[in-house]
């Protein structure tokens, strides 16, 4: 098969790189390896993690359609009660991790309706249910991309012109012999302060396997998970003691022990969550942490129980990461992390202390259609951290730190193609180390970070971009994802149209110029306005 753009993964990075491309008249694959397209939003069932102005800018164009479409379905398919159909802003879940948190199904529907019409006049032709697994090069140029059924169904080679890795841990990268570089920097490259003196490959941070639940009457206890007598005894480091499976967590800021409630279905006011990280963490309660529905913004008796997604340090997995290891090895690995979320929701439905004294809550109940799973677990593991390439720009800690940059803000950047906004925020990782969750600044996305050192026409389109594992922490989300592929897909047809390649347009200041007055032409923001307060 040929094409003009190859994008391989879709996740949020690769639906905007091929929507942006086809926007441009590009003739588009676009693959994906799980039964939902979406990556981090979808399959893996993360709601969206946001800036607190993402209502009002600091977004592209094509991701606050997104946004919109999801919360136009549930004002038209959803029995909302007046006030809450009124609410501008409206929060379907009301969690407090997101201003918009909502089911799964609904954003792989938006998603579907965006790539509707450049599918059907044959713009963008999207691959089901393939991975890469091999690739061929001449010289510093990908030709071709091999990719494999995962349901015994028949590969297929792809050959274009430019292909973008939107892959969630660039997995494209080995294949195409492209430089990168996992786990922990040195100091000694980066010159980051909270990097170690020796580079750590193999320290990455936690994976997790999200699900939802709700609570209704009956025992919905599942069967004793296998590794449960393992999860349920496991003490991390950080936990100071305490074990994994448990209510008590280390605050991420501060590394103070706490220990958070959990009260299904508590009766509060949905409409006055407000979904601000940077004035309230939000993780007190944890069945409205993440909420993904909010029975109480129905009309009374449509549902009998709010939907609460499981996406805590709980679950976190970081025994070992699954980067550069044989396929056997990390499927066992995500096999294990699925083990401890099951682990903890058997914990919970067995032995967790209720605020009445007794155990355990055999009311939670697993959700596998709100998953679109069998197991009930996303279909995917949510993957924090990825490969990443050896870039012509990195952005570091000294970039984007509050501590280092101050009041002066984040770098800015010539060649920039987007903006950014979210702490410094990093899991437990594999090598032993606690969170590190430090303020950092409003940010800009190099065009820079998007180009290989090397390799000429292949792109990064998702959190495998060139940042450092510290700064891969602001930059891992879901906005900054969807902004980076948008520019790689058009950056990909810009080239197509004039000419150039990708280091010419970046390196020439009147090429990027164009290619940067297409990019605001389109909605996409490449520097934050001027006079915002901004809290940190």
């Amino acid at each position: 098969m040929q094409t003009d753009v190859l994008v391989v993964g879709a996740g949020l990075g690769g639906i905007a790189a091929a929507l942006a491309a086809a926007g441009r008249g590009a003739r588009v694959v676009l693959t994906e390896e799980h039964p939902w397209i979406g990556g981090q939003l979808t399959s893996q069932a993360v709601p969206p993690d946001e800036h607190p102005w993402v209502e009002r800018f600091g977004v592209t164009a094509r991701y606050r359609s997104l946004r919109d479409g999801i919360r136009d379905v549930y004002r038209r398919r959803h029995p909302l009660t007046s006030t809450a159909h009124a609410w501008p802003a409206l929060n379907p879940g009301a969690g407090w991790v997101s201003k918009l948190c909502h089911e799964p199904r609904v954003a792989v529907g938006v998603l579907e309706e965006m790539l509707a019409p450049y599918r059907s006049a044959g713009r963008i032709r999207l691959l089901e249910l393939v991975r890469p697994t091999s690739a061929t090069t001449d010289g510093d140029r990908v030709t071709s991309v091999t990719l494999t059924s995962v349901a015994d169904g028949p590969g297929v080679t792809v050959s274009a012109a430019y292909t973008i890795d939107a892959t969630e841990t660039g997995e494209l990268l080995p294949l195409t012999g492209t430089e990168y570089v996992t786990g922990f920097e040195s100091s000694a490259e980066t010159g980051e302060p909270s990097a170690p003196e020796k580079a750590q490959p193999d320290n990455v941070q936690a994976l997790s396997v999200c699900f939802a639940l709700d609570h209704v009457d009956g025992d919905h206890t599942i069967d004793r998970p296998a590794r449960y007598d393992f999860w349920r005894s496991y003490a991390p480091p950080a936990w100071q003691g305490e074990r994994l499976l448990s209510w008590t967590a280390p605050n991420p800021r501060t590394l103070d022990l706490e220990e958070r409630t959990f009260t299904p279905n508590p009766g509060d006011d949905p409409l006055a969550v407000d979904a601000d990280q940077s004035k309230n963490a939000g993780d007190g309660n944890l069945w409205l942490f993440r909420r993904i529905a909010a029975r109480d913004l129905l009309e009374p008796g449509f549902r009998d129980s709010d939907l609460c997604l499981v996406n805590w340090p709980s679950i976190d997995y970081f025994l070992d990461h699954v980067l550069d290891v044989p396929r056997e090895v990390s499927d066992a690995r995500i096999a294990d992390a699925r083990q401890l979320s099951l682990s903890m929701l058997y914990w919970m439905q067995t032995e967790a202390p209720r605020p009445d004294g007794g155990t355990g809550y055999p009311g939670l109940r697993l959700r596998p259609d709100v998953m679109g799973s069998a197991d009930g677990l996303a279909q995917a593991a949510y993957h924090r951290e990825s490969r990443r390439i050896r870039a012509v720009t990195t952005v570091t800690e000294n970039d984007v730190s509050h501590a280092v940059r101050g009041e002066s803000g984040a770098t800015r950047y010539d060649d920039s193609v987007g903006v950014g906004m979210y702490r410094i925020d990093l899991h437990p990782s594999t090598g032993g180390d606690t969170y590190i969750d430090v303020p950092s600044t409003p940010f800009e996305i190099p065009l820079g970070a998007l180009l290989p050192r090397r390799t000429t026409n292949l792109l990064a389109g998702n959190k495998n971009l060139g940042t450092t594992h510290i700064t891969n922490g602001c930059y891992r989300l879901h906005p900054v994802e969807w902004n980076a592929g948008e520019a790689a897909g058009h950056l990909a047809a810009h080239c197509l149209a004039t000419g150039h390649v990708p280091h010419e347009v970046q390196e020439k200041p009147e090429l990027l110029a164009d290619y940067q007055r297409e990019l605001t032409a389109t909605g996409v923001e490449l520097r934050w306005p001027e006079g915002e307060t901004y809290p940190y």
